[in-house]
């Protein structure tokens, strides 16, 4: 059995914050195909209250987070614009030790984002 599982954390870089109630949705990609695997929301500390893949779950695979920065960007205040500079962002990545913890935060601002692998 896999120990492995996967985890993010979302910082609003432009407030200095935790990004809470941002929505990210998982997926699972195989070839072209691309299969919904869950959808959670950010809690007060920009975190998941649960791992988006827990271990009883965790495969190798290509998969692709999706994080809802638009609506979270508007629900925090940040001045609209049509269209908005940043909606969703897609984080596409591949997990391939299932032993490992794979963390993929993400650092968010209006106008740019970034991530990494954490730990």
């Amino acid at each position: 059995m896999a120990k492995g599982f996967l985890t993010t954390h979302v910082l609003d870089t432009a407030r200095g914050i935790p990004a809470a109630g941002l929505a990210i949705d998982l997926f699972r990609i195989k070839g072209e195909s691309r299969r919904h695997i869950r959808s959670l929301t950010t809690n007060a500390d920009g975190r998941t209250d649960s791992q988006i893949l827990p271990a009883d779950e965790f495969d190798t695979g290509t998969y692709e987070l999706l994080f809802h920065a638009g609506d979270y960007l508007t629900a925090s205040g940040t001045p609209p614009e049509d269209p908005r500079f940043l909606d969703i962002i897609p984080i596409r990545f591949g997990i391939s030790d299932m032993d490992s913890h794979y963390h993929v935060p993400l650092l968010l601002s209006p106008f740019g984002y970034s991530t990494y692998r954490g730990s």
